[in-house]
């Protein structure tokens, strides 16, 4: 007898990666979120990072975010590596570059697995792998004239 995990849906699928940028214009949750859609899938976990207004202490007026010739390339070895890690039917993330201001859409990510667990743990090892891997710097700037440079987003 057969088990229910032997159903194809159950089983990565052959290209889930779907979505993967680096853009200098706004980022939108819809269309990370559409591109993430499967039908064998029944957990879809997405994750939004916004640009906040404090950071260790101190007022955030603006942030820029650059990144390295190499990004792209960097974050699809990372979600690569995902999709051989967990099940995943499909896969998105997106990043912005450029100037950004409180409230923006810095990152958008999101993973769509057989199960919601399996699409919350794909989900959080994409964002901190692209956050701690992927060469994208931010340049924050304070409102107390200060600014700084924190590296791998």
């Amino acid at each position: 007898m057969a088990s229910r995990y032997d159903h194809p849906g159950e089983q990565a699928a052959k290209d889930p990666i779907r979505l993967l940028a680096i853009r200098d214009t706004p980022l939108s949750v819809d269309e990370v979120f559409a591109a993430v859609g499967d039908d064998a899938s029944g957990g879809t976990a997405l994750f939004v990072g916004t640009v906040r207004n404090h950071d260790g202490g101190s007022d955030v007026d603006t942030l820029g975010y650059s990144c390295h010739p190499t990004a792209e390339a960097e974050m699809r070895r990372i979600a690569e590596k995902v999709t051989a890690e967990f099940p995943v039917r499909a896969l998105a993330a997106v990043h912005r570059v450029g100037d950004l201001a409180v409230g923006d859409l810095a990152v958008v990510v999101a993973v769509s697995c057989p199960h919601r667990g399996e699409a919350f743990e794909a989900c959080r090892k994409l964002i901190d792998d692209l956050k701690h891997e992927v060469p994208i710097w931010k340049h924050q700037k304070f409102s107390d004239g200060t600014e700084e440079w924190v590296g791998a987003c």
